[in-house]
């Protein structure tokens, strides 16, 4: 058994800010960061477009409450405000802190950061570094950590959260390479574990965004929060699903359609590409719908629209938006300087998540925190973002709630005693469960069931949904779980079995989409990310609520939990 004061599970920018503030707060306690790739390979790094904070630097009108106004808005007022309010006035902070770091962010001609406009924002507030902004703050980030001796385990998997009576007390891990098991003890546990995008066949997401955090959490009987608010990027290169920036909007490309015409203005006439992401990727699926799509080679009556750059010029995209550039061109063979990009909306980012409080604490139920266990970034929802996020928020949830986080599970070790752990139990039910996956004789390839379930998702909790199509989902989602007893594994050794970890990882994926799609049936209104057809207004009086919902094998337990309002009374959402 090894043992460390705080185990924090996932190296992205949540869980490194996070290890920073902890070792800074209190230098002697021994702190290790698990995840199961290396950290500067988590998802952080693929985050392009910026960090929001009202620095004022491009617009001196800008303020911490324009900034908190915006986030309730675009969240469709399911955003905890007291929440927001932290997120914001502490936004120019540790934007300063990062920069105090070295992270290399874009400059005015003046040497200030640079900040550009961004969907739903009403200033110019987005800090960025060209368009590789996570992986400016995350390399840095993991610099400091190595300076600053924490412990890392990269290439980990961790597959079990040791909860007992209400109390973390540890974590059950492998590692990959050799498949030595751990049982890890520690005064605290944190899970920064990101978001599950895999859940869905195409997905601007990594593969290793499978929502393991989430898993875990709901496996050891712990509720999930809003997992029904699915967020759905309205620029996904389309057909291969990867990111194209926001940032390319946030610099004056247009979305046009089969006619040629920036369609947007039939539906946020005011803010036309810069609409919140819900609003746009609901814009684009009526577009093609409709018939007023694109094939990518600029014939009508395709499955994408165009994301057009040519007017803003090659020194413009060069210098602003290179990697997006890149990107098309690599994947599809598209040069943006000549040529616009097919898109198409694409699975980006869970709005919900582990149940937290403003210091990271994970909730029991909707009163009650459990001892010992903290999470923070996309797998908590604390909840800033309520039901739509806006671009540029969720790296400043990353560090905002990681630094704070951090500070307060340095006070909250000081005095506790490290947990009593019966380790052999731990070690035996999990080479157990390795074993059985290992001696299955199924008859299903593991690639097989997983790409069916992705479809299943994909196809039955989508932009918009309906609670007959749902309900089908639901159904077919079970008789694919049943297939997972019955997948043949080839490989049976130990050392750097892949085809093990997707295992486990598909049986994340299948906890969480269940939760996803029983949260969103029971939800009969249309709220930002979450749109039903057949209940297509926004329902105050029924639902400005949580969702908390309680995993079981026989099926899920929903519960409800208030919405704080401190700053804004709840109104019609325009643009």
């Amino acid at each position: 058994m090894i043992d460390h004061d705080v185990i924090i599970v996932g190296g992205g920018l949540a869980g490194s800010r996070a290890a920073l503030e902890i070792v800074r707060t209190a230098p002697s306690l021994r702190v290790a960061l698990v995840a199961k790739t290396h950290p500067i390979r988590s998802h952080s790094v693929a985050a392009q477009g910026g960090i929001a904070a009202a620095l004022q630097n491009v617009d001196p009108n800008d303020s911490w409450k324009a900034h908190a106004f915006d986030t309730v808005k675009g969240s469709d007022y399911l955003a905890d405000q007291d929440a927001v309010e932290i997120l914001t006035k502490e936004a120019p902070n540790v934007v300063i802190d990062l920069e105090h770091m070295g992270v290399l962010f874009s400059r005015l001609a003046d040497g200030r950061i640079a900040q550009r406009a961004f969907g739903g924002h009403s200033h110019n507030r987005t800090c960025y570094a060209a368009d590789k902004t996570g992986h400016a703050i995350l390399h840095e980030l993991v610099c400091n950590l190595l300076a600053k001796g924490v412990t890392i385990y990269d290439e980990w998997y961790v597959n079990r959260l040791i909860l007992e009576e209400g109390e973390a007390k540890g974590v059950v891990m492998h590692r990959i390479r050799d498949g030595q098991l751990e049982i890890v003890r520690a005064k605290a546990v944190m899970f920064a574990t990101g978001g599950y995008g895999r859940v869905y066949n195409t997905t601007s997401n990594d593969y290793a965004s499978t929502g393991d955090g989430l898993s875990m959490t709901a496996l050891a009987g712990l509720p999930l929060e809003d997992m029904e608010f699915v967020q759905f990027h309205p620029t996904g290169l389309y057909p291969v699903g990867v990111l194209i920036s926001e940032a390319v909007r946030g610099e004056g490309a247009y979305l046009i359609n089969s006619e040629g015409r920036r369609f947007m203005e039939d539906y946020a006439p005011s803010r036309m590409e810069l609409a919140p992401r819900d609003i746009t990727s609901r814009a684009i699926t009526r577009e093609i719908r409709a018939g007023r799509g694109v094939h990518p080679d600029g014939s009508a009556g395709g499955p994408c629209v165009f994301l057009d750059l040519r007017h803003m010029g090659q020194e413009k995209i060069m210098s602003r938006v290179p990697f997006c550039w890149e990107e098309a061109h690599r994947l599809v063979g598209v040069d943006a300087v000549h040529q616009p990009m097919p898109v198409r909306p694409t699975v980006h980012y869970s709005m919900g998540g582990i149940p937290v409080n403003t210091d990271g604490r994970v909730y029991s139920s909707a009163t009650d925190l459990t001892e010992g266990f903290f999470a923070a970034g996309e797998a908590a929802c604390v909840s800033v973002h309520g039901a739509n996020r806006l671009g540029s928020n969720s790296l400043l949830e990353c560090v905002v709630y990681g630094r704070r986080v951090g500070a307060a599970i340095a006070r909250y070790v000081q005095n506790r005693k490290l947990p009593e752990i019966n380790a052999a139990r731990y070690f035996k039910e999990t080479t157990d469960q390795f074993q059985a996956l290992l001696d299955q004789p199924g008859e299903y390839r593991l690639a097989e069931v997983r790409q069916a379930y992705q479809d299943c998702m994909t196809e039955h909790c989508g932009v918009f949904r309906t609670e007959a199509v749902m309900q089908e989902g639901l159904a077919k989602l079970k008789q694919i779980q049943q297939q997972y007893h019955q997948i043949r594994l080839d490989d049976r050794g130990k050392v750097w079995n892949t085809e093990l970890i997707e295992a486990l990882e598909l049986r994340s994926l299948m906890v969480v989409g269940e939760v996803i799609l029983a949260s969103a049936i029971n939800r009969q209104e249309s709220r930002g990310a979450h749109s039903r057809e057949d209940f297509p207004q926004r329902d105050d009086a029924n639902f400005l609520k949580h969702t908390l919902a309680y995993y079981s094998p026989a099926g899920i337990d929903l519960q409800y939990k208030p919405v704080t309002i401190t700053l804004f009374e709840p109104q019609e959402r325009k643009y």
